[in-house]
């Protein structure tokens, strides 16, 4: 019962409590009237026998009633407040109940076998025009930004930091970057990255001219410099770089690229198999995994990627809610179409169901009654009053009518007789 049906149903059972009330005092004004008035006409007696039984019926039942959630009128009469007075009691066997006919490992078992809850479960998700799934949706998105949102970002990304370097740490990168450069240069994908160097060497030299210039000038002699002839050996280193370049890049088969294949098939080679390489790559790894730098630039892009992330789960033009429509769509048929997936997520349901009524099925029980045995009387019986008071006072009704009908019948008989 919730707390906002709970007074719904007071009010209806007190409606009802005074509609059986007042059929009661009705009854005991009809006894009045049809008893000044029985001698005049013999219907007056059908009528007088109808409302004495009915009014007796009617007090009985509002006795019993009564009874159960308190005393009538207040009198110690033995017997009465029943439901107050054996609380502990009532509690006891509520959880004794629970216990013996639904926390029974093999009333579960037998209740969950025929149930199939991951087909259930995969009709709701793939079920189109429904406002389940995308409920789902929408509250795991949010649930997922408000995750993000909750944890220290500092204290997150330390961790997820910390994570990372054990993982590394354990991981001796050499041999793994040794393999991936042979493999690569077998299949001939190193080729756009050695050109692109190339590229990025012109760049650079053509970025720092007046370096190289100026580098040439200043170690040039002095006769060199006074004849202008250092301009023009800069001139002609420089062109010549360019030129060199230039060819490494068109030609496939140049000498330079030769030598540049041999250093990297080199690389490649010691990284694998040279210990002591090896073990100065392991350390440069360690050193950069430890440098406060390296952690610093790692939080600077954890927390572009946590934003990012938030950003994204709570716009609802982003593909990160798509994403998760099309996930639940594929669990759902899943669900549905797969037996398997379904045999075995229905035993997984049933054997934790089992699993909890057996372990903690007394627990569930003890629950129950410690919390029936913290309320107080007043609670339990307004409770219990609210719940079925309505059909008590139904009750009291039916007395009433059915007291009434016995008597007529009575009366009736003994006026044959």
């Amino acid at each position: 019962m919730t707390a906002a049906a709970s007074p719904l149903l007071q009010d209806r059972a007190r409606r009802m409590r005074i509609a059986a009330t007042g059929m009661l005092v009705v009854m005991a004004a009809v006894f009045l009237v049809s008893g000044r008035f029985e001698g005049a006409h013999w219907a007056w007696g059908y009528v007088h026998a109808f409302a004495e039984a009915g009014l007796v019926g009617g007090l009985a039942d509002w006795f019993a009633v009564t009874a159960l959630f308190r005393r009538p009128l207040g009198l110690p009469i033995p017997h009465t407040a029943i439901i107050p007075e054996n609380k502990d009691r009532i509690a006891d066997t509520m959880a004794v109940f629970l216990r013996e006919n639904f926390l029974i490992p093999q009333v579960v078992a037998r209740r969950m076998k025929d149930m199939n809850l991951a087909g259930a479960a995969g009709n709701f998700l793939s079920e189109p025009g429904r406002e389940g799934p995308s409920r789902i949706r929408a509250g795991a998105t949010e649930l997922f930004a408000e995750l993000l949102e909750s944890l220290d970002p500092e204290r997150l990304g330390t961790q997820v930091r910390s994570g990372l370097a054990s993982q590394l740490e354990r991981i001796e990168v050499a041999p793994l970057f040794g393999r991936m450069m042979e493999v690569a240069m077998a299949d001939r994908k190193h080729l756009p990255l050695v050109d692109s160097t190339i590229r990025w060497a012109g760049l650079v030299l053509e970025d720092n001219e007046t370096m190289v210039r100026d580098m040439i000038h200043d170690r040039a002699n002095a006769l060199l410099r006074f004849t202008g002839l250092d301009e023009r050996l800069a001139n002609s280193v420089l062109d010549g770089l360019y030129k060199l370049l230039a060819e490494v890049l068109v030609d496939p088969n140049h000498p330079l690229r030769d030598k540049l294949e041999e250093g990297l098939e080199t690389l490649a080679r010691d990284l694998q198999h040279d210990e002591d390489f090896r073990a100065r790559v392991e350390k440069l790894k360690n050193e950069l995994i430890a440098n406060p730098a390296v952690a610093e630039w790692w939080q600077r892009v954890w927390e572009r990627i946590r934003q990012s992330l938030i950003k994204r789960a709570r716009d609802p033009q982003s593909s990160l809610g798509a994403q998760f429509a099309e996930s639940l769509d594929d669990l759902g048929n899943a669900l549905r179409e797969d037996e398997r997936l379904q045999w075995q997520i229905n035993r997984f349901a049933r054997r934790t169901a089992v699993g909890v009524a057996t372990r903690h099925g007394d627990q569930i029980v003890q629950l129950v009654s410690e919390t029936v045995r913290r309320w107080d009387a007043r609670t339990l019986t307004d409770r219990l009053e609210g719940a079925v008071g309505r059909d008590l006072q139904f009750i009291r009704i039916n007395g009433t009518l059915v007291g009434g009908l016995v008597g007529l019948t009575l009366h009736g008989l003994t006026q044959l007789w």
